[in-house]
């Protein structure tokens, strides 16, 4: 392969290279690519903070905010203050005990402590996400923590569906309903602390989406928003985000709420596969070795065997930055941070881009990943990690790499079972929007399975069809590489191929044999500026 760039992470493949080793959900495939074809690779982790030196980079953070004063200078003896924090959709994989949320967490609450605050609330704000089982509560927070508060009910998952725990702040400029979690609405101070894994989460999405009803959710979560957003990822050129700051900037007329936003870098493997995130030509013998005895092993077992080994691998991420005080100027930072890490510089479209779905998404954690979730990987997340244009050209055709199963989780996906069977009626955006949205958000079965036995809100399902709807509109062709279910594939509407290689020659037979074709290597998280 030969560098087109300083940094190499452009590769151009030339005759007689050897396969790429690509993620394909639960296993890999290696996968020979023509002449010709342009691999992008994600930066190499940057240098970030060892645990103990991100307890002292928390407290810079809180002692120099941007935008506010100090935090010390809002804390007084016998206030109300709620602490805010995201849940497990971040981060992908979990990351190495403890949790960056655990240190900010430990910090926050000696402070408070220290200042003679007693009433402390710990909400974890997982707006219409499945609700955290205690144990995943237990490992993000840790022991001490959670020990202390889980029994006592100051430590808790936010329900968007308790009448008498949300309370109507208002109504937006635009007339946007603001709803949101009553305990951190009437707060004295509002903390909430973020981890920012890709440039959708974080700033006024913190609280006026995690800790939010349906009510408001849906006035940015709908076909509507998602197909005129481009991307998720580039928030000024997204029309989700422009709604959601409205709703945002509501919320913080009438809460004070003290931001802290922490960015991580891309050392998503322990080092016995951190051959996954590293370009082939930087492989070791060793390396070669490991991957195709893992590779072998992984073919041989069932996936749901591959999905508890991949589970219980915890990431070594560093954190790269900390930032903390008013909502826009901290977002900002992190933002830039963020990009750092993830943003690279590309020229030009291409007429067929490969891209590998790995073994988990924000909403398949400790569970599978069922055909919709897959569609929402595919055309929702990993199409969008792009600024200023898609990688594909309009009209072009994507290339999946996924198992695609035709199974659903019933404890935390019951609502997934009844979409799936309803898009056999009819599958475009707009009219699953609108027939099924309401409906399956207040139907009750789904409301009680949200509320108290771990499931997603009866909406989420629609969220993830809307996710998908650019990608879905902008690609003239949709492939999946050898799925497990073909049912599945041709119910999201999906062409199958036998192997990568086929797959490639299907897109040039309605391309054109000179087709230009790109292969992104994720993991890790690359973000790709198409100039």
């Amino acid at each position: 392969m030969q560098s087109v760039d300083p940094e190499g992470l452009v590769q151009i493949v030339e005759s007689g290279d050897g396969p790429l080793f690509l993620p394909n959900g639960e296993r890999f495939v290696f996968a020979k690519m023509p002449a010709g074809t342009r691999v992008l690779y994600p930066r190499a982790p940057l240098g970030g903070f060892s645990k103990q030196q991100l307890r002292a980079e928390v407290e810079r953070a809180i002692d120099h905010p941007m935008g506010m004063d100090p935090l010390r200078a809002h804390l007084k003896p016998g206030m109300k203050v709620t602490i805010a924090f995201d849940d497990i959709s971040l981060s992908l994989p979990q990351q190495q005990a403890p949790d960056s949320r655990q240190i900010m967490l430990d910090v926050l609450l000696e402070r408070l402590a220290a200042a003679g605050i007693s009433d402390i609330h710990l909400v974890v704000a997982v707006s219409l996400h499945r609700h955290m089982h205690d144990w995943e509560v237990k490992e993000l927070v840790g022991s001490r923590i959670f020990n202390a508060h889980w029994p006592r009910r100051t430590l808790y998952n936010y329900d968007a569906e308790d009448k008498d725990d949300n309370i109507v702040l208002g109504h937006t400029e635009l007339n946007e309903i603001v709803e949101i979690h009553k305990r951190s609405a009437t707060s004295d101070l509002l903390i909430y602390a973020n981890l920012n894994l890709v440039a959708l989460n974080g700033g006024h999405k913190s609280v006026g989406v995690g800790l939010a009803t349906y009510r408001c959710v849906r006035a940015h979560h709908n076909t509507e928003h998602n197909i005129n957003s481009r991307s998720f990822n580039d928030p000024p050129r997204s029309k989700l985000h422009r709604t959601i700051d409205r709703v945002g900037r509501y919320v913080e007329k009438h809460v004070k709420v003290f931001h802290i936003e922490s960015t991580v870098n891309t050392d998503t493997f322990p080092w016995y596969i951190g051959y996954m995130q590293k370009p082939e030509r930087q492989w070791s013998v060793v390396d070669k070795v490991g991957a195709r005895i893992n590779k072998h092993f992984l073919d041989c077992s069932p996936l749901a065997l591959n999905r508890r080994i991949f589970f219980s691998v915890r990431s070594p991420y560093k954190v790269t930055s900390v930032q903390a005080g008013a909502c826009e100027p901290v977002h900002e930072l992190t933002l830039m941070n963020l990009y750092a890490q993830q943003l690279i510089e590309i020229k030009g479209q291409s007429d067929i881009v490969v891209l590998p779905i790995p073994y988990v998404m924000p909403y398949s954690v400790h569970s599978v990943m069922n055909p919709i979730l897959v569609y929402s990987m595919g055309l929702g997340y990993m199409f969008n990690f792009y600024k200023n244009q898609p990688i594909v050209k309009q009209g072009g055709t994507v290339i999946f790499t996924h198992p695609l199963e035709n199974r659903f989780d019933p404890v935390h996906h019951p609502s997934y079972i009844e979409l799936y069977d309803k898009l056999q009626e009819n599958c475009d955006p707009f009219e699953v929007d609108r027939r099924w949205s309401d409906y399956l958000a207040q139907k009750e079965e789904y409301v009680q399975k949200y509320r108290f036995h771990n499931a997603y809100h009866g909406f989420h399902p629609i969220s993830m069809w809307n996710w998908g709807a650019h990608g879905m509109q902008h690609c003239g062709q949709v492939i999946i590489v050898n799925p497990t279910s073909k049912q599945a594939a041709a119910r999201l509407g999906w062409e199958i191929a036998p192997t990568v290689e086929a797959a490639i020659e299907m897109g040039r037979s309605k391309q054109g044999q000179s087709a230009s074709i790109s292969v992104t290597h994720c993991p890790p998280i690359g973000m790709w500026d198409v100039k």
